[in-house]
């Protein structure tokens, strides 16, 4: 098992960045990807982008792409999701989670960490 905390949130106007780190501890060495999901009051839990752990590939919802940009350390065990330009609709819990060559769906999601976006 991975543990997962998630950092960086806050309240932000409109057009500001953002950046939030995600710190995996525990048995981190079979880790695949590192993803960042999100959900609203309401709404599931959607991803946002995610990060393999050997190459540094990503991809990026249609959402965010152009906007937020994720990486990460693999020595660290970090990954950080940098978002520009924020907007009112970017507001949301955001959680980090990892597919590993255990169980290749995400899973041992972080405890989330809040984004407030203000118009």
């Amino acid at each position: 098992q991975v543990h997962l905390v998630e950092s960086g949130g806050g309240l932000v106007q409109a057009g500001d960045s953002l950046r939030l780190s995600c710190t995996a501890s525990g048995h981190t060495i079979g880790i695949i990807d590192m993803g960042w999901f999100r959900q609203s009051p309401g709404k599931g839990r959607d991803f946002v982008a995610d990060i393999s752990w050997d190459r540094g590939t990503t991809t990026y919802a249609t959402s965010v792409k152009g906007r937020f940009t994720v990486s990460r350390d693999s020595r660290k065990s970090t990954c950080d999701l940098q978002m520009n330009s924020l907007k009112p609709e970017d507001t949301a819990i955001y959680y980090c989670a990892i597919r590993d060559r255990s169980n290749y769906q995400w899973h041992d999601w972080g405890q989330g960490t809040q984004v407030t976006v203000a118009s």
